[in-house]
């Protein structure tokens, strides 16, 4: 949040959180113990491919249960338009950038995310919670990186993206088997692509039936619907958009049996579920990609279909039913949010980003975004920024599809092929960023300008290192 005295822009982002400076959220029920958490993180899906997004070619009838029964989102930023600096925003409540993880590692890479950096999954473990992630990580394939050293008790699942792996359509480089971990140990090499959704499923929904009596944090990050798609046979065939629909209806599937595990377990009332994506449709795998709806461009770039994703909530008898918000959040501010809710603060912390947004989540009457701007960072530039309805893109270059691909088969893309000038939009009016008003509003571009010239150099001065592996 940027806050203006005078000329000065003192960033909020720089704010850290003491433990004796929390802003203590009341918990939902005070008779119960704190509330669970559970994170859904899909890998690639777009914007328009649920049907609560508007979706007509795929059937999502328990994520849109979960909308129905919670809160449903439609101006959610995820911190970056690529997987590794998503997640790493997601669980560390910063800008990628602060954290040191800029762009996609893979498995030739020798960092990670620093054993500095406090992840959800730490701070809640210290607090008595059970913590479980079984899905895709992506924030460091060394040991040393991994999520058993952040915080999770529990970990089954794969390093990196299931596509960086020996059956790579069009490798940039000879990729290894790929481990498939149960903790610190391979259990499996190049696990079957088609029983992922099923097999991570199945952990999260025992997690939840072994740990229903405390306090438990469920991470479940899919390694779906980015590609190589796989579906198991209970969902093959069965959509009307090919493999890629039967494979967002296995995840919706998925989404149905942590939602009845839960409610089995007796705790729904006491559990908060949040479902998001890391970014937007892969579009150069054609019909192997998913949809940006009406947003502008896919994953890899800083347009609305990059970044902005689905974002459901839900937590019944607490966040309102049936609901539609509006308000501009982030990814980032589930970290701050959830350390709020469930009291968890602590007496050293790294500075971070995200904002509480519980007042947001619950339904506060009048609550407004915490956010004045919200900055779009493709690996280390600064390339635009949303501030209320404007969006200011400066001049930059972008990802382009010069050909898409079909069946598992990448098209052609050209990561600097798009060129964008001096760029506003008024996103009220104008959300798939198509008419340029700059000429119109100069004082508000200039105001933007400033604003990313000051993000930018705070990024610069106040970023930490990553982690690097001896």
């Amino acid at each position: 949040m940027l806050k203006t005295t005078g000329n000065a822009l003192l960033l909020g982002s720089l704010v850290a959180l003491q433990s004796a400076g929390i802003a203590q959220t009341k918990k939902a029920n005070p008779q119960q113990q704190k509330p669970n958490i559970v994170i859904l993180f899909a890998d690639d899906l777009g914007y328009g491919d649920l049907g609560s997004y508007g979706s007509k070619n795929i059937a999502t009838p328990h994520l849109d249960r979960l909308a129905a029964q919670g809160t449903r989102f439609t101006n959610f930023y995820v911190a970056a338009a690529s997987c590794t600096p998503s997640r790493a925003a997601l669980l560390t409540g910063c800008y990628p950038q602060r954290v040191g993880l800029p762009g996609v590692i893979d498995d030739r890479s020798n960092t990670g995310l620093s054993s500095a950096e406090f992840t959800i999954a730490d701070v809640l473990k210290q607090h008595d919670y059970a913590t479980g992630m079984f899905g895709k990580w992506h924030l460091g394939c060394r040991l040393e990186f991994m999520p058993n050293q952040h915080g999770f008790t529990e970990f089954y699942g794969i390093p990196y993206s299931m596509d960086m792996w020996p059956f790579h359509p069009k490798p940039s480089h000879n990729y290894p088997a790929l481990p498939l971990y149960e903790n610190e140990t391979v259990v499996e090499y190049n696990p079957d692509v088609n029983e992922m959704t099923t097999v991570f499923t199945e952990k999260s929904v025992d997690f939840i039936e072994r740990h229903k009596d405390e306090p438990f944090f469920l991470y479940l990050p899919f390694s779906q619907p980015h590609v190589p798609l796989g579906v198991s046979s209970k969902f093959k065939g069965k959509s009307e958009y090919g493999l890629y629909g039967d494979a967002v209806m296995e995840l919706d599937w998925s989404v149905g049996e942590v939602m009845k595990a839960i409610e089995a377990a007796g705790v729904a009332d006491n559990t908060i579920i949040m479902f998001s994506s890391d970014n937007g449709p892969w579009l150069t795998y054609g019909n192997h990609a998913g949809s940006s709806g009406d947003l502008r461009e896919g994953k890899g770039t800083v347009f609305g279909g990059g970044q902005k994703v689905p974002f459901i909530v839900s937590m019944p008898g607490t966040i309102p039913s049936g609901a539609v918000n509006e308000e501009v959040i982030t990814a980032m501010d589930i970290f701050p949010t959830i350390m709020n809710l469930t009291e968890s603060g602590f007496p050293r912390m790294n500075p971070i980003d995200g904002k509480d947004i519980w007042p947001i989540l619950s339904g506060e009457k009048g609550a407004k975004s915490p956010h004045e701007a919200f900055f779009f960072v493709n690996k280390k530039e600064v390339q635009a920024v949303r501030a209320g309805k404007w969006k200011l893109h400066i001049p930059h270059t972008y990802r382009v599809v010069l050909s898409k691909g079909k069946d598992g088969m990448p098209g052609n893309q050209d990561n600097y092929g798009g060129e964008i000038e001096l760029s506003l939009y008024n996103l009220d009016k104008d959300p798939a960023e198509q008419h340029n008003v700059a000429d119109k509003y100069p004082k508000i571009v200039k105001k933007l300008q400033q604003y990313i010239i000051d993000f930018d150099n705070d990024l610069k001065e106040n970023s930490r290192p990553v982690g690097v592996t001896e």
